[in-house]
C-alpha cells in the first residue's frame, strides 16, 4: 500500500490520466450493459426529442437515441485510434531501430524516406484516400488509412534515441560479451526505451483519433457506424447547432475532450518516467 502511495505522489499526472480513462471505461461498461445499442441505428425518420427520463440524451433527426450512440460510438472511435496508433508505432519502431542502430546506407535511406514523407500534408492525403473508398469504408479500414501516414514521426524520434544509446558503455559491454546485433536491440536497447515507447504509443493513439475525427467530421468516415466524428458530421449536416439541438453535438464533444485530457495526462506522466530531466523538474 505504501509503495502505491509513493507511486501516486511521484506520478500524479499519470495517475490522474489513468483514473480518468478508467472512469470512462467503467461508465462505458455500465452503459453497454444497461443501454440497448441497437437504438444507435438510424431509422427512416424520427422526431427530435429533447433529453427526458425516457431518452436521457434525447434523439436526433434520424431517430437515433443519443445515449446509445455514445455508448457504441466512443469505443469505436477509440478502436480506430488504437489500431492506427499501434500500427504506426510498430512500423516506426522497426524503421527507427534499424536506421539508428545499423546506420550507413540503411540509415540514409530510411531517414530520407521519413523526411520526405513528413513534408507531405497528411490530412490532404487522408482526405483523398478516404474519399476514393468511402463506400466501403469501415472503422478498421479507416484505421489502416490513418496508420499508413502515422509511422514517420515515430521513425525519426526513435532513431534519434537509438543513435545516442548505441554508443553507451553498456552496449559496448554487450558486444564484448558476444551478443549479436538483434540480441543487443531486444535485450539492451528495447527495455531502456519502453517508457518512451509507451508515451509515444499514447501520443500516437491521440493523434490517430484526432485524424479520424477530422475525416469523419468531413463526412469521410464509416457512414453506417455511430462514431464520435460521424455523430458530429450528422449534427452539422442536419444543422443541429442553429436549431438549438445541443444534445446532438454536445455529448460527443464532451467525450472527445475528456478522452484527450486523459490521453494527454497519461502521455505526460509516461514522459516524466522516460525523461530524467522532466522527472527532476517535477
Amino acid at each position: 500500500m505504501r509503495s502505491i502511495l509513493i507511486f501516486v505522489r511521484r506520478n500524479t499526472m499519470l495517475t490522474a490520466g489513468l483514473t480518468l480513462l478508467l472512469v470512462m471505461f467503467v461508465l462505458w461498461v455500465v452503459g453497454y450493459l444497461m443501454v440497448d445499442v441497437s437504438k444507435a441505428a438510424p431509422l427512416s425518420a424520427g422526431p427530435d426529442i429533447r433529453p427526458s427520463a425516457e431518452y436521457p440524451l434525447g434523439t436526433d433527426s434520424a431517430g437515433r437515441q443519443m445515449l446509445a450512440v455514445m455508448v457504441k460510438g466512443a469505443p469505436t472511435t477509440l478502436q480506430i485510434g488504437l489500431i492506427a496508433g499501434a500500427l504506426g508505432l510498430i512500423v516506426g519502431t522497426i524503421l527507427g531501430f534499424t536506421a539508428g542502430y545499423f546506420g550507413g546506407v540503411v540509415d540514409s535511406v530510411i531517414r530520407t524516406l521519413a523526411d520526405v514523407a513528413l513534408t507531405v500534408p497528411a490530412l490532404a492525403v487522408l482526405v483523398v484516400i478516404a474519399s476514393v473508398i468511402t463506400k466501403t469504408l469501415s472503422p478498421q479500414i479507416l484505421a489502416l488509412i490513418i496508420a499508413s501516414l502515422a509511422w514517420m514521426w515515430p521513425t525519426r524520434t526513435i532513431r534519434s534515441q537509438v543513435l545516442t544509446m548505441r554508443e553507451r558503455a553498456y552496449v559496448e559491454v554487450a558486444r564484448l560479451s558476444g551478443l549479436n546485433n538483434f540480441e543487443i536491440i531486444f535485450k539492451e536497447l528495447m527495455p531502456n526505451l519502453l517508457p518512451y515507447l509507451a508515451a509515444s504509443f499514447v501520443g500516437a493513439v491521440g493523434a490517430a483519433i484526432l485524424a479520424a475525427i477530422g475525416l469523419e467530421a468531413l463526412g469521410l468516415g464509416p457512414q453506417s457506424e455511430p462514431t464520435l466524428g460521424m455523430t458530429i458530421y450528422w449534427a452539422r449536416y442536419y444543422n443541429a447547432l442553429p436549431r438549438g439541438m445541443w444534445w446532438w453535438w454536445a455529448p460527443p464533444v464532451v467525450v472527445i475532450i475528456l478522452l484527450f485530457i486523459g490521453l494527454f495526462m497519461v502521455a505526460a506522466g509516461l514522459d516524466q518516467i522516460a525523461n530524467p530531466r522532466s522527472r527532476r523538474a517535477a
